[in-house]
């Protein structure tokens, strides 16, 4: 009996020890913390992407993935800031990761960005300035998408129309449009096909307009991916 209770207590000092050694740099109330702080981060983050988004089609996949970003990137740095050989380890891991997903629009790499910076200050325990900077950013971002760069929105304004009326949809696109750009145009036996890249101040009826033209057939009005609201 005796030396059964003996190995227990060999047993159970070498798990405390264990645990001890784990949370000698980490606790689960500071883990906890970072996370909660880090799962909030991520929800401004994705916020400011939702309202000042001016692409075609909002993704909110790409917003919960602004969110996960942070929360994963923050536990790491919390484990690798501790250990040495450990951070060592996870830049040669994360040196041959591939990521095959494309970015199309610019401004999607800087919220990734953002989300991963918030995660590093996060995991290493600057609470206060992570805090300051997310709220920071995310005044300058919407001061640049609501007060200064406010232009007009870009589309394609695809026409198909006889000859004959060529004349009177330019004079109407005068009237209309005070910027516009003439981006193709196509010939057939059939008719005529015209593509403009114009830019709309306000929500006025153009595809209307230009159906009231006679000779126009069918006008398209389609949103620029990379340029609306730019």
């Amino acid at each position: 009996m005796e030396t059964l209770s003996v190995g227990n207590v060999t047993n159970n000092g070498g798990l405390s020890a264990y645990f001890a050694e784990q949370f000698a740099s980490l606790t689960p109330l500071g883990v906890l913390i970072a996370l909660v702080l880090g799962f909030a981060v991520g929800l401004i983050i994705a916020f400011v992407y939702k309202k000042c988004y001016r692409g075609v089609l909002y993704s909110p996949s790409f917003a919960m993935t602004l969110v996960m970003l942070t929360l994963i990137t923050t536990p790491v740095v919390m484990c690798i800031k501790s250990d040495l050989s450990l951070s060592m380890g996870m830049v040669g891991a994360l040196s041959i990761v591939r990521f095959r997903t494309a970015i199309k629009d610019p401004m999607d790499t800087a919220y990734m960005f953002w989300a991963l910076t918030m995660g590093i200050l996060l995991g290493a325990e600057l609470y206060v300035i992570a805090l300051v900077v997310v709220l920071g950013i995310a005044v300058i971002m919407f001061l640049m998408t609501f007060v200064k760069f406010s232009n007009p929105n870009a589309f394609l304004l695809v026409l198909h129309y006889d000859e004959e009326a060529e004349y009177d949809i330019n004079q109407q696109l005068r009237r209309m449009v005070k910027q516009r750009r003439l981006r193709s145009k196509t010939v057939t036996r059939s008719g005529a096909e015209m593509t403009f890249e114009v830019r709309l101040d306000n929500k006025q009826d153009l595809v209307a307009a230009m159906l009231n033209i006679d000779g126009v057939h069918d006008a398209t009005l389609v949103a620029c991916q990379t340029e609306a609201g730019a």
